[in-house]
Protein backbone atom coordinates (compact mmCIF):
# COMPACT_ATOMS: atom_id res chain seq x y z
CA UNK A 1 0.00 0.00 0.00
CA UNK A 2 1.22 3.61 -0.85
CA UNK A 3 2.83 4.91 2.16
CA UNK A 4 0.88 7.93 1.04
CA UNK A 5 -2.00 6.82 2.04
CA UNK A 6 -1.28 4.89 4.70
CA UNK A 7 -0.21 7.29 7.04
CA UNK A 8 -3.60 8.92 8.41
CA UNK A 9 -4.70 4.91 8.84
CA UNK A 10 -1.42 4.97 11.21
CA UNK A 11 -2.21 8.06 12.99
CA UNK A 12 -5.52 7.02 14.32
CA UNK A 13 -3.87 3.85 15.75
CA UNK A 14 -1.22 5.86 17.22
CA UNK A 15 -3.48 8.66 18.74
CA UNK A 16 -5.88 5.87 20.31
CA UNK A 17 -3.37 3.91 21.37
CA UNK A 18 -1.38 7.09 22.83
CA UNK A 19 -4.78 8.10 24.31
CA UNK A 20 -5.60 4.51 26.20
CA UNK A 21 -2.16 4.55 27.40
CA UNK A 22 -2.66 7.99 28.91
CA UNK A 23 -5.80 6.99 30.67
CA UNK A 24 -3.82 3.68 31.80
CA UNK A 25 -1.43 6.58 33.42
CA UNK A 26 -3.88 8.50 35.19
CA UNK A 27 -4.70 5.36 36.72
CA UNK A 28 -1.26 4.65 37.86
CA UNK A 29 -1.12 8.12 39.27
CA UNK A 30 -4.57 7.63 41.67
CA UNK A 31 -2.40 4.21 42.82
CA UNK A 32 0.56 6.56 43.56
CA UNK A 33 -1.89 8.95 45.27
CA UNK A 34 -3.51 6.25 47.56
CA UNK A 35 -0.33 4.16 48.52
CA UNK A 36 1.01 7.38 49.17
CA UNK A 37 4.08 7.04 47.03
CA UNK A 38 3.98 9.95 46.10
CA UNK A 39 7.39 11.11 47.50
CA UNK A 40 8.43 7.40 47.04
CA UNK A 41 11.48 8.93 45.40
CA UNK A 42 11.58 11.71 47.74
CA UNK A 43 11.87 15.77 46.40
CA UNK A 44 14.02 14.33 43.45
CA UNK A 45 13.29 14.11 40.06
CA UNK A 46 14.11 12.92 37.24
CA UNK A 47 16.68 11.16 39.75
CA UNK A 48 14.62 8.98 42.29
CA UNK A 49 16.54 9.78 46.01
CA UNK A 50 19.39 10.88 43.74
CA UNK A 51 19.82 7.78 42.16
CA UNK A 52 18.76 6.27 38.72
CA UNK A 53 16.74 3.20 40.68
CA UNK A 54 15.29 3.08 43.67
CA UNK A 55 16.62 0.48 45.97
CA UNK A 56 14.87 -3.38 45.82
CA UNK A 57 13.16 -3.00 49.29
CA UNK A 58 11.19 0.11 49.10
CA UNK A 59 7.94 -0.09 47.12
CA UNK A 60 6.65 3.23 47.24
CA UNK A 61 9.32 4.34 45.50
CA UNK A 62 9.31 1.86 42.75
CA UNK A 63 5.49 2.92 42.45
CA UNK A 64 6.53 6.14 41.89
CA UNK A 65 10.04 5.62 39.86
CA UNK A 66 7.49 2.96 37.49
CA UNK A 67 4.96 6.08 36.95
CA UNK A 68 7.95 8.04 35.87
CA UNK A 69 9.13 5.21 33.43
CA UNK A 70 5.10 4.94 32.25
CA UNK A 71 5.02 8.33 31.37
CA UNK A 72 8.34 8.52 29.95
CA UNK A 73 6.83 5.98 27.16
CA UNK A 74 3.59 7.87 26.60
CA UNK A 75 5.99 10.36 26.03
CA UNK A 76 7.77 8.24 23.51
CA UNK A 77 4.02 7.32 21.54
CA UNK A 78 3.20 11.00 21.57
CA UNK A 79 6.15 12.00 19.61
CA UNK A 80 5.51 9.16 17.05
CA UNK A 81 2.18 10.50 16.75
CA UNK A 82 3.20 14.09 16.32
CA UNK A 83 5.42 13.08 13.52
CA UNK A 84 2.76 11.39 11.67
CA UNK A 85 0.78 14.01 12.14
CA UNK A 86 3.07 16.41 10.46
CA UNK A 87 3.73 14.32 7.89
CA UNK A 88 0.18 13.12 7.10
CA UNK A 89 -1.97 16.68 8.20
CA UNK A 90 0.20 19.46 7.68
CA UNK A 91 -1.73 20.41 4.04
CA UNK A 92 -4.50 18.06 4.54
CA UNK A 93 -6.05 18.74 7.84
CA UNK A 94 -5.15 21.87 10.36
CA UNK A 95 -7.82 20.31 12.78
CA UNK A 96 -6.24 17.22 13.27
CA UNK A 97 -2.62 18.45 13.28
CA UNK A 98 -3.88 21.49 15.88
CA UNK A 99 -5.29 18.48 18.15
CA UNK A 100 -1.93 16.71 18.49
CA UNK A 101 0.47 19.77 18.67
CA UNK A 102 -2.06 20.91 21.59
CA UNK A 103 -1.55 17.21 23.11
CA UNK A 104 2.16 17.63 22.82
CA UNK A 105 2.08 21.03 24.74
CA UNK A 106 -0.44 19.50 27.32
CA UNK A 107 2.20 16.49 27.47
CA UNK A 108 5.21 18.88 27.84
CA UNK A 109 3.49 20.69 30.54
CA UNK A 110 2.39 17.85 32.36
CA UNK A 111 6.38 16.95 32.71
CA UNK A 112 7.10 19.94 33.87
CA UNK A 113 4.18 19.93 36.62
CA UNK A 114 5.00 16.26 37.76
CA UNK A 115 8.02 17.86 38.49
CA UNK A 116 7.07 20.85 40.63
CA UNK A 117 4.81 18.83 42.82
CA UNK A 118 7.09 16.46 43.24
CA UNK A 119 9.86 19.17 44.32
CA UNK A 120 7.29 21.42 46.26
CA UNK A 121 5.84 17.90 48.34
CA UNK A 122 2.30 17.57 47.04
CA UNK A 123 0.71 21.21 47.40
CA UNK A 124 -3.38 19.95 46.79
CA UNK A 125 -3.66 22.69 44.35
CA UNK A 126 -0.73 21.62 41.89
CA UNK A 127 -1.91 17.61 42.53
CA UNK A 128 -5.22 18.90 41.15
CA UNK A 129 -3.87 20.75 38.52
CA UNK A 130 -1.84 17.82 37.13
CA UNK A 131 -4.53 15.54 37.40
CA UNK A 132 -6.50 18.28 35.37
CA UNK A 133 -3.69 18.50 32.99
CA UNK A 134 -3.48 14.88 32.18
CA UNK A 135 -7.19 14.58 31.18
CA UNK A 136 -6.94 18.01 29.19
CA UNK A 137 -4.13 15.91 27.67
CA UNK A 138 -6.34 12.64 27.04
CA UNK A 139 -8.82 14.64 25.64
CA UNK A 140 -6.67 16.03 23.02
CA UNK A 141 -5.85 12.80 21.98
CA UNK A 142 -9.06 11.69 21.39
CA UNK A 143 -10.47 14.55 19.37
CA UNK A 144 -7.23 14.03 16.87
CA UNK A 145 -8.05 10.37 16.50
CA UNK A 146 -11.98 11.12 16.23
CA UNK A 147 -11.20 13.98 13.51
CA UNK A 148 -9.02 11.32 11.63
CA UNK A 149 -11.27 8.96 11.29
CA UNK A 150 -15.26 10.37 11.21
CA UNK A 151 -16.91 11.67 8.59
CA UNK A 152 -20.47 13.38 9.56
CA UNK A 153 -23.28 10.80 7.88
CA UNK A 154 -25.59 13.64 8.84
CA UNK A 155 -25.77 17.75 8.70
CA UNK A 156 -27.70 19.72 11.91
CA UNK A 157 -27.75 22.61 13.60
CA UNK A 158 -26.42 22.30 17.32
CA UNK A 159 -28.97 22.40 19.30
CA UNK A 160 -30.02 21.73 23.30
CA UNK A 161 -28.62 18.50 23.01
CA UNK A 162 -24.84 19.90 21.53
CA UNK A 163 -25.32 22.31 24.72
CA UNK A 164 -26.31 19.19 27.28
CA UNK A 165 -23.13 17.29 26.25
CA UNK A 166 -20.82 20.29 26.10
CA UNK A 167 -22.21 20.73 29.99
CA UNK A 168 -22.24 17.27 30.98
CA UNK A 169 -18.72 16.42 29.57
CA UNK A 170 -17.84 19.62 31.43
CA UNK A 171 -19.16 18.49 34.77
CA UNK A 172 -17.36 15.27 34.28
CA UNK A 173 -14.28 17.22 34.29
CA UNK A 174 -15.16 19.74 37.41
CA UNK A 175 -15.91 16.12 39.41
CA UNK A 176 -12.35 14.90 38.26
CA UNK A 177 -10.75 17.90 39.58
CA UNK A 178 -12.89 17.89 42.63
CA UNK A 179 -12.11 14.30 43.53
CA UNK A 180 -8.07 14.90 43.32
CA UNK A 181 -8.52 18.10 45.40
CA UNK A 182 -10.34 15.94 47.80
CA UNK A 183 -7.42 13.27 48.13
CA UNK A 184 -5.17 16.08 47.70
CA UNK A 185 -6.23 17.74 50.81
CA UNK A 186 -6.22 14.78 53.08
CA UNK A 187 -10.55 14.90 52.58
CA UNK A 188 -10.50 11.36 51.25
CA UNK A 189 -12.13 9.98 55.01
CA UNK A 190 -13.56 13.51 56.67
CA UNK A 191 -16.93 11.48 55.90
CA UNK A 192 -17.18 7.90 56.92
CA UNK A 193 -20.30 7.01 55.55
CA UNK A 194 -22.14 7.14 52.58
CA UNK A 195 -24.41 9.17 51.39
CA UNK A 196 -24.56 11.28 54.63
CA UNK A 197 -21.76 12.55 56.14
CA UNK A 198 -21.08 11.43 59.88
CA UNK A 199 -24.84 11.60 59.71
CA UNK A 200 -25.08 15.18 58.01
CA UNK A 201 -26.58 16.15 54.71
CA UNK A 202 -24.75 20.06 54.80
CA UNK A 203 -21.54 19.20 57.33
CA UNK A 204 -20.63 23.03 57.46
CA UNK A 205 -19.95 22.48 60.71
CA UNK A 206 -17.37 19.41 60.77
CA UNK A 207 -14.86 21.21 59.15
CA UNK A 208 -13.15 22.78 55.36
CA UNK A 209 -12.55 18.85 54.87
CA UNK A 210 -16.10 17.69 55.06
CA UNK A 211 -17.30 20.34 53.12
CA UNK A 212 -14.87 19.73 50.49
CA UNK A 213 -15.43 16.16 50.57
CA UNK A 214 -19.48 16.59 50.38
CA UNK A 215 -18.74 19.16 47.51
CA UNK A 216 -17.63 16.66 45.36
CA UNK A 217 -20.18 14.18 46.43
CA UNK A 218 -22.87 16.88 45.32
CA UNK A 219 -21.19 17.43 41.88
CA UNK A 220 -21.54 13.47 41.07
CA UNK A 221 -25.53 13.65 42.03
CA UNK A 222 -25.32 16.95 39.98
CA UNK A 223 -23.43 14.63 37.01
CA UNK A 224 -25.93 11.78 37.40
CA UNK A 225 -28.86 13.96 36.71
CA UNK A 226 -27.51 15.81 34.05
CA UNK A 227 -26.08 12.38 32.19
CA UNK A 228 -29.86 10.90 32.51
CA UNK A 229 -31.27 13.89 31.01
CA UNK A 230 -28.63 13.52 28.06
CA UNK A 231 -29.75 9.91 27.75
CA UNK A 232 -33.07 10.93 27.12
CA UNK A 233 -32.46 13.88 24.96
CA UNK A 234 -30.57 11.72 22.80
CA UNK A 235 -32.47 8.29 22.51
CA UNK A 236 -35.09 10.96 21.66
CA UNK A 237 -33.55 13.26 19.19
CA UNK A 238 -30.93 11.67 17.63
CA UNK A 239 -30.66 8.73 15.30
CA UNK A 240 -27.15 7.86 14.88
CA UNK A 241 -26.29 4.82 16.60
CA UNK A 242 -22.69 5.90 17.97
CA UNK A 243 -23.94 8.95 19.94
CA UNK A 244 -27.05 6.61 21.46
CA UNK A 245 -24.26 3.82 22.29
CA UNK A 246 -22.22 6.87 23.27
CA UNK A 247 -24.42 8.62 25.83
CA UNK A 248 -25.74 4.73 27.11
CA UNK A 249 -21.82 3.56 27.88
CA UNK A 250 -21.38 7.21 29.40
CA UNK A 251 -24.14 6.74 31.41
CA UNK A 252 -23.17 3.38 32.60
CA UNK A 253 -19.53 4.40 33.47
CA UNK A 254 -20.80 6.83 35.83
CA UNK A 255 -22.71 4.70 37.85
CA UNK A 256 -19.47 2.57 38.28
CA UNK A 257 -17.43 5.42 39.82
CA UNK A 258 -20.01 6.30 41.60
CA UNK A 259 -20.83 3.11 43.30
CA UNK A 260 -17.22 2.65 43.54
CA UNK A 261 -16.84 6.15 45.36
CA UNK A 262 -18.72 4.64 47.84
CA UNK A 263 -17.00 1.81 48.61
CA UNK A 264 -13.93 3.46 48.65
CA UNK A 265 -15.43 5.79 51.20
CA UNK A 266 -16.50 2.51 53.01
CA UNK A 267 -13.75 0.27 52.74
CA UNK A 268 -11.41 3.26 55.17
CA UNK A 269 -10.18 4.36 51.61
CA UNK A 270 -8.94 0.82 50.28
CA UNK A 271 -6.02 1.47 47.21
CA UNK A 272 -7.84 -0.56 44.84
CA UNK A 273 -11.38 0.90 45.06
CA UNK A 274 -9.40 4.21 44.76
CA UNK A 275 -7.37 3.43 41.78
CA UNK A 276 -10.93 1.83 39.90
CA UNK A 277 -12.59 5.20 41.05
CA UNK A 278 -9.64 7.79 38.83
CA UNK A 279 -10.27 4.51 36.02
CA UNK A 280 -14.01 5.16 35.34
CA UNK A 281 -14.12 8.71 35.85
CA UNK A 282 -11.73 9.25 33.30
CA UNK A 283 -13.47 6.31 31.27
CA UNK A 284 -16.86 8.06 31.61
CA UNK A 285 -14.98 11.28 30.61
CA UNK A 286 -13.59 10.14 27.70
CA UNK A 287 -16.56 8.61 26.57
CA UNK A 288 -18.52 12.23 26.97
CA UNK A 289 -15.26 13.78 24.86
CA UNK A 290 -15.86 11.39 22.13
CA UNK A 291 -19.80 12.08 22.39
CA UNK A 292 -18.98 16.13 22.16
CA UNK A 293 -16.71 16.07 19.34
CA UNK A 294 -18.99 13.63 17.07
CA UNK A 295 -21.94 16.51 18.07
CA UNK A 296 -19.54 19.15 17.04
CA UNK A 297 -18.70 17.59 13.67
CA UNK A 298 -22.07 16.85 12.54
CA UNK A 299 -23.23 20.47 13.58
CA UNK A 300 -20.47 21.65 11.76
CA UNK A 301 -20.13 19.73 8.51
CA UNK A 302 -21.15 21.02 5.50
CA UNK A 303 -23.84 19.62 2.93
CA UNK A 304 -21.27 18.63 0.60
CA UNK A 305 -19.05 17.00 3.20
CA UNK A 306 -21.25 14.51 4.32
CA UNK A 307 -20.90 11.00 3.30
CA UNK A 308 -22.67 8.04 3.68
CA UNK A 309 -20.15 5.98 4.73
CA UNK A 310 -19.29 8.13 7.96
CA UNK A 311 -16.74 5.88 10.48
CA UNK A 312 -13.95 4.37 9.28
CA UNK A 313 -10.06 4.42 9.09
CA UNK A 314 -9.64 6.61 6.54
CA UNK A 315 -8.03 5.91 3.05
CA UNK A 316 -8.73 9.03 1.35
CA UNK A 317 -5.36 10.78 0.52
CA UNK A 318 -7.16 13.92 -0.07
CA UNK A 319 -7.94 14.60 4.16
Amino acid sequence: MNAELDRPRWFTRLAIITALLTLGLIVFGAVVRVTDSGLGCGNHWPLCNGTIFPPLDNLTAWIEWLHRLFAALIGLFGLATLFVAIRAYRKRDKGVLGATITAALLFTFQSLLGAIVVKLDLPPTMVTLHLGTAMLLFAALLLAAVMSAYRAPTYYQPDHVTTLGYATAALSLVIILSGALVRGSGATLACVDWPLCNGQVLPFNQGQLAVIHMFHRAAVLALGISLLLLVWQVLRHRRDRRLRLLAVLAGGAYLTPAGIGALFVLSGAAAFWGAAHVGMAGATWGLLVIFCVIEWLNSHASAGQVAGNSWNIQSDPTR
